[in-house]
């Protein structure tokens, strides 16, 4: 098969290297995107007179008849072609002839590649922020259901306040919604044109760079040509706005499984998202939980391959370049498919109110409620921690929660509270306390609802 540069050479490539040299088996996903730059530049090349006006029209008809082709038929895609711009190529000749060969003029490969690639990853994110949005809708609808539901909430994962359910997986929208800003903030900056760029000192045909990138739809063309073909910012900002997606939905997946654990039973995944054991027939395991934390390791090692791929490049295109996209392919695939089987896997969960509440009413995660409680009655806070610290000792003692204490031990303990402890440190009032702007009341979490309601909306 002919080469696009097989003019220097006299001999073949070795076999093992040249299927080692390809890469038609990965980016041959940019075809569509392929052809859209091909359309551009053909129009570009007429506008600058190095085409006829006919033959811009040949080259284009021929171009939209290849994509309906592949449409067709996409096993023409497994090819021996070197890639995809070899493949395109070679198809447009076999319906156009020699006119094919004359739409490569004044474009090289690597101006070529680096468009096509920004072409796909706009669409790319538009599909993440999608999913996105699709898992916090889900969970907002979790907390619909459980404003007020109590769950125990931890750090160093001990039990350390009562918080709602509702509370909990709006932490996770909020983590989302920086995700999908992420997203955004790096469209925007992939968001310039390097067709015209050619191999690395710009193109030698007049063309109008400025009317290619908003025939691509682009807000400008790019301003240095070294920089167009030798820049992959966005592959590795892309990689790693996916990777903080797959560190959330880890930490997700990793509440989720102590949740389901009969350690915990805060909530039971239902048959359409757990799978059993081979051997003992009474487990019910958290698959899709867990694939989704481990795969989460595999998107961020693909960010830090495409750093130390290009770490030490010098200007400007290196074939070392052609690694950026195996990784951030698997990266896309991985991370959307995670963010669907996490809303497929929130739809399909039902969390335990009895089980919840009883979790929460043990372990004193009512400590700090009655430290707040000497505080408004005037004493100072260290004081009030410490105090509350030797009842907690003494209702260990005892094997009783602070709301148990005895009325007289009560008294001795804090004068300062006439009302009786466990009025004052039921669930219900704990809860209440936390109005502040985002925190776990009830209240506080049905407003939070109207406006992640209103937002995703929107």
């Amino acid at each position: 098969m002919s080469k696009l540069w097989g003019g220097r050479f006299s001999g073949s490539l070795d076999p093992f290297f040249a299927e080692f040299n390809r890469s038609l088996p990965y980016d041959r996903r940019l075809f569509d995107q392929d052809l859209d730059g091909s359309i551009a530049w053909a129009k570009a090349l007429g506008e600058a007179g190095v085409l006829k006006k006919t033959e811009v029209s040949k080259l284009q008809r021929a171009i939209k008849n290849l994509r309906q082709k592949v449409k067709a038929d996409p096993n023409l895609l497994v090819a021996e072609d070197e890639d995809i711009h070899s493949f395109v190529e070679r198809m447009l000749g076999e319906e156009v002839g020699s006119l094919a060969r004359k739409l490569h003029a004044g474009r090289s490969r690597n101006d070529q590649v680096a468009t096509d690639l920004k072409l796909y990853l706009r669409e790319a994110v538009q599909k993440l922020g999608a999913c996105c949005h699709s898992l916090m809708s889900r969970l907002v609808q979790i907390a619909v259901e459980h404003p007020a539901t109590p769950l125990p909430g931890y750090t160093h994962l001990q039990r350390a306040q009562p918080l709602t359910v509702g509370h909990h997986v709006l932490a996770y929208v909020e983590m989302l919604d920086r995700d999908r800003t992420r997203l955004d903030d790096a469209a925007k900056r992939m968001d310039t044109c390097p067709l015209g760029s050619a191999a690395l000192a710009g193109s030698g045909m007049p063309v109008d760079r400025r009317q290619i990138a908003a025939d691509l739809g682009f807000t400008a063309p790019t301003r240095n040509s070294i920089d167009s073909v030798a820049d992959r910012d966005h592959v590795c900002e892309l990689l790693f706005a996916m990777s903080m997606i797959m560190i959330h939905l880890s930490r997700l997946a990793e509440d989720w499984i102590f949740f389901a654990s009969q350690e915990a039973r805060f909530l039971e995944f239902s048959d359409a998202v757990a799978t059993g054991s081979s051997l003992m027939p009474q487990k019910k395991n958290p698959d899709a939980m867990e694939l989704i934390r481990g795969k989460a390791g595999r998107v961020a090692g693909h960010l830090n391959a495409m750093m130390m791929t290009l770490k030490g490049l010098p200007l400007a295109y290196n074939k070392d370049m052609q690694e950026d996209k195996e990784g951030l392919f698997d990266a896309i695939d991985t991370c959307s498919a995670c963010l669907t089987v996490a809303a497929t896997a929130a739809s399909n969960l039902r969390f335990d109110r009895e089980r919840c509440l009883e979790a929460c009413s043990y372990g004193f995660l009512d400590s700090t409620d009655l430290a707040d409680l000497l505080v408004a009655a005037g004493v100072p806070f260290r004081d009030a921690h410490e105090r509350v610290g030797i009842a907690v000792r003494q209702a260990i003692q005892q094997g009783i929660e602070l709301r148990d204490l005895p009325r007289a031990l009560q008294q001795e303990l804090f004068p300062e509270i006439d009302q009786p402890l466990a009025k004052e440190l039921s669930i219900e009032k704990v809860l209440a306390r936390r109005q502040v702007l985002g925190g776990s009341a009830p209240k506080r979490v049905r407003q939070e609802i109207k406006r992640w309601q209103k937002k995703l909306a929107t």
